[in-house]
């Protein structure tokens, strides 16, 4: 699927999820922060795209040093 638009449905979800957090406002904390999760989750998303790889290379191993003995 095209990464705009699982972009834009995520940013639709987390519109909507906060749309009901202000008109039905959680009864306590701790479903205040259940719902901050996925939220967090939606918004993320929908912000910065799928996680990438990174774009600096690693680094390779350096190769042993030459084995200098006399005979």
């Amino acid at each position: 699927m095209n990464a705009l638009l699982i972009r834009l449905v995520c940013g639709l979800l987390f519109a909507a999820m906060a749309l009901g957090a202000v008109v039905h406002p959680p009864k306590d904390l701790t479903q205040g922060l259940g719902m901050l999760l996925p939220m967090s989750m939606l918004l993320g998303y929908a912000i910065k795209g799928s996680p990438r790889r990174s774009l600096i290379p690693k680094r390779k191993a350096a190769p042993p040093p030459p084995d200098v003995s006399g005979t």
